[in-house]
């Protein structure tokens, strides 16, 4: 049967517990390219030719474990983000199940999740995981942005003395400045869980012939590719939060269309796009692998299925 989850509405965790799984893997595999990414971003123009001169510079000037600044808050952070937005995607998948949107499965056996309700799915989730990542995306972003080699010259001593001080100036809703640009950016995850479903249904056609592959497989794949929708309409969001959360601690605030109209009468439209080489060559490698343990403990843990 695709899905058994007609029966009961209480909260299902085991999204949740997958979604550690997946954060831990996101960190290991791609917080090198995301500190490039970062540093690229909101750097002022002319600082790098591209991505390859700030790696270059990067280890350089402040050794190679420099690419690993900025790592604690999502190494636990992650870990927490990817609970809140996997285990929420699971609920409200399974909710949309039982509010009928639904379509017969390829085998006829029973009903599925729609491709829009897998899209509606991510968006919420997206917007819920928001609220928890902004804070930690803060942290992290102005960890990343320290360009000193030694940590006694360096603003931020580690990730609770960012905390404190962003407390200090701005009060405990500094460590949520910016959400507006994270609930835009984390829109993206509509075309990224809707992609994934739609690459998974692909990837089912090809059983019984020479080009089958397993379900394991094809969770990697689907990840993977996947990642390229999500980055194709969200990197230009990502821009603007990064913007907003790595401005110096004593500037005042600043909302998503002051940075949206001081990017374009700037840089242009491609000051959107800054960072857009490291996000493209992490994109399949850490999100493979990341949806590849998402779904591999959601077997494990005998997690009803939205699909078949």
């Amino acid at each position: 049967m695709a899905q058994d989850a007609g029966g009961g509405n209480h909260l299902r965790l085991a999204g949740a517990l997958a979604g550690v799984g997946s954060g831990v893997t996101k960190v290991a595999v791609g917080h090198g390219f995301d500190t490039i990414k970062t540093r690229l971003q909101c750097a002022p123009p002319g600082t790098y030719k591209g991505a390859i001169d700030c790696l270059v510079k990067t280890v350089r000037n402040e050794s190679v474990f420099a690419l690993y600044k900025g790592a604690s808050p999502p190494a636990v952070g992650w870990a927490a983000i990817d609970s809140v937005l996997l285990g929420s995607l699971h609920n409200y998948r399974l909710f949309l199940v039982r509010q009928g949107l639904t379509e017969p499965t390829r085998k006829g056996d029973g009903r599925r999740l729609t491709l829009l309700g897998h899209g509606i799915a991510g968006l919420f989730a997206g917007w819920t995981s928001a609220l928890l990542s902004n804070p930690i995306e803060i942290l992290k972003v102005k960890l990343q942005l320290q360009m000193e080699r030694s940590v006694d010259q360096r603003q931020f001593k580690g990730p609770i003395d960012c905390a404190k001080q962003v407390i200090r100036v701005h009060g405990l809703r500094g460590l949520w400045q910016g959400l507006g640009g994270s609930l835009l950016f984390r829109s993206g995850f509509f075309f990224m869980f809707l992609s994934i479903e739609g690459l998974m249904r692909s990837f089912a056609r090809l059983d019984g012939t020479r080009f089958e592959i397993s379900p394991s497989f094809a969770s990697f794949l689907s990840g993977g590719l996947a990642s390229f929708t999500f980055w194709g309409f969200s990197i230009p969001a990502d821009n603007v939060k990064n913007r907003i959360m790595g401005a110096p601690l004593q500037s005042s605030p600043m909302s998503v269309r002051s940075v949206i109209r001081h990017v374009y009468h700037t840089e242009g439209v491609k000051g959107f796009y800054r960072g857009f080489t490291p996000v493209v060559l992490r994109a399949f490698p850490v999100n493979a692998s990341a949806y590849y343990v998402y779904e591999s403990l959601m077997v494990l843990l005998n997690a009803e299925k939205t699909r078949a």
